[in-house]
């Protein structure tokens, strides 16, 4: 069983920045990969970005490259999501998934475990 939480979500004006945590407990893969997806009502849940379990590759939709960057702590057994020149229409809730895997993945039926989502909420 593995258990993730995600953290880091508020209120924050266009062009402002935050960072988002997603903390793993519980059994862990070998080999994971962790996605960030996002939601807002009435649209579906949409790709943001990936890393793989060595942290060496990441990959990210196109509405987010370029300001948005995921890392991890290994020590920590935390992965972020720092977003910067944010804009009104990354309102929604993010959500960090992972799944045994090796490459990255970008469609939400390729994810086994999924948090409870934290809200981001940008103002124009």
């Amino acid at each position: 069983q593995v258990q993730l939480v995600e953290s880091g979500g508020g209120l924050v004006q266009a062009g402002g920045s935050l960072r988002l945590s997603c903390a793993a407990s519980g059994r862990t893969f070998s080999s994971a990969t962790i996605g960030w997806f996002r939601q807002a009502p009435g649209k579906e849940r949409e790709f943001v970005g990936a890393i793989t379990r060595s942290g060496s590759t990441t990959y990210y939709a196109d509405s987010v490259k370029g300001r948005s960057t995921i890392s991890r702590d290994n020590a920590k057994n935390t992965v972020y999501l720092q977003m910067n020149s944010l804009k009104p229409e990354d309102t929604a809730v993010y959500y960090c998934a992972a799944v045994q895997s090796i490459v990255i993945l970008t469609r939400e039926r390729e994810y086994e475990y999924w948090g409870q989502g934290t809200q981001v909420t940008v103002s124009s």
